[in-house]
């Protein structure tokens, strides 16, 4: 049941709304990405088969190939010109909000003054509260020199009630900064 509960929030994260992710990449200046032509997964990191299920695996594993098949690259089951690698990681935090409430009875008159000096109060309102982080991180290898050439870490808050279409937009955004641009098919 616990595998069950996390599946189900990570895969929140990744049905989460694109506006909410916070998406960076590094990657070598060096290399030519256009050069290459085909990739295959490497897999997921042990790791993150406790947070997500095969299910979902293959959704993002297929968001992915919608990717980098838009970059003119064709996948292979082994032996791609590059290989990626995804993992997952998820995080417990706490957060508190604060709201100031300013009361101002009679529209700042007070003690004779018309600017609002004396009188008067403020009442500050603080709520505290747990949430949970996602971080997708997507590594691209070159599969003949065996070294790591892109990566790209998205991060963004899990929600309970994700849209279908969510992890398609946020595996774009992860792929948005991917150094050669989706074509416009």
């Amino acid at each position: 049941m616990k595998r069950y509960f996390f599946s189900l929030i990570t895969i929140a994260f990744l049905f989460s709304g694109c506006s909410s992710i916070k998406v960076t990449a590094e990657y070598d200046g060096t290399v030519d990405f256009a050069k290459y032509k085909t990739y295959s997964y490497l897999g997921w990191n042990e790791k993150s088969t406790v947070i997500i299920n095969d299910f979902n695996k293959r959704r993002v594993e297929a968001a992915f190939a919608d990717e980098f098949n838009k970059r003119n690259m064709k996948f292979v089951q082994t032996g791609g010109d590059i290989e990626v690698s995804l993992f997952l990681v998820t995080e417990q935090k706490t957060a508190t909000t604060a709201y100031t409430d300013y009361y101002r009875p009679y529209r700042g008159y007070y003690y004779g003054s018309a600017w609002g000096w004396g009188g008067g109060y403020a009442t500050t309102t603080y709520h505290q509260y747990d949430y949970t982080e996602g971080t997708l991180v997507c590594d691209v290898f070159d599969a003949s020199e065996k070294k790591l050439i892109w990566q790209s870490v998205g991060s963004g808050t899990i929600e309970k009630n994700p849209s279908s279409q969510s992890i398609i937009r946020s595996v774009q955004k992860i792929m948005s900064l991917y150094p050669v641009p989706a074509s416009k098919k």
